[in-house]
């Protein structure tokens, strides 16, 4: 109920008309499962922080249909620059009319690939500490992986947000009532999460909203 009120409340009255669109259009497409769309109130808190660093470079691992990818967009500056990530090109066009409708697909470098590997091609090009936000939304296993690139790509100061660091509620209930579907990414999500905790690097601040949204700051 509280979520609800937070999103009636909050999110949904100043969500701009083009994120609406794109959810809407996540939502009802054959092809999507929409529960794989970064959620309206995580996404507006991302919003926000993008702000308030005046982030102008960003990078974003895992685009799906691009609500996150049109939320940043909207949020840098004209001449801001996106590196966008995502192995199927496929589910980023069902989103690309909307984006293109909302004038800012000129700010973004979509990269068809693995993660992994794109990253370090990024990072061979130059780009160490460069990049003021980046955003994850991909597959759970290799957050870690994604961290440690990042951490070289972002620079001192700038911020990481992962998605889905609550996984479904499922990292705080007992392994043996974790469905077998689950368990995998749960296991990597509880590992990825005392990592974080653990990691003098960033500030972090793991938030429950959506399926949990974790936000890390580069210390050093």
């Amino acid at each position: 109920a509280a979520g609800q009120y937070v999103l009636e409340t909050s999110v949904f009255p100043r969500e701009p008309q083009q994120l609406k669109e794109l959810r809407d259009l996540t939502a009802t497409h054959p092809s999507c499962r929409a529960m794989m769309a970064t959620a309206p109130d995580a996404a507006q808190l991302m919003g926000l922080l993008i702000k308030l660093i005046d982030a102008k470079k960003t990078i974003e691992v895992g685009v799906f249909t691009g609500y996150s990818l049109l939320l940043t967009a909207l949020s840098i500056p004209h001449d801001g620059k996106i590196t966008a990530i995502d192995m199927s090109r496929e589910s980023y066009e069902i989103g690309l009319p909307v984006i293109q409708k909302a004038g800012v697909e000129h700010k973004i470098e979509f990269v068809e690939s693995e993660a992994l590997p794109a990253l370090d091609f990024v990072r061979q090009e130059g780009n160490e500490g460069s990049y003021d936000f980046a955003y994850v939304d991909a597959d759970k296993v290799n957050y870690w992986n994604y961290h440690e690139r990042l951490m070289k790509l972002v620079r001192v100061g700038g911020i990481i947000a992962y998605d889905n660091t609550l996984w479904g509620g499922t990292v705080a209930i007992p392994p043996d009532s974790v469905a077998g579907s689950h368990r995998g990414g749960t296991e990597a999500t509880i590992q990825f999460n005392k990592s974080l905790a653990a990691d003098p690097r960033v500030d972090i601040s793991l938030t429950p909203l959506g399926d949990g949204i974790t936000i890390c700051r580069r210390i050093y």
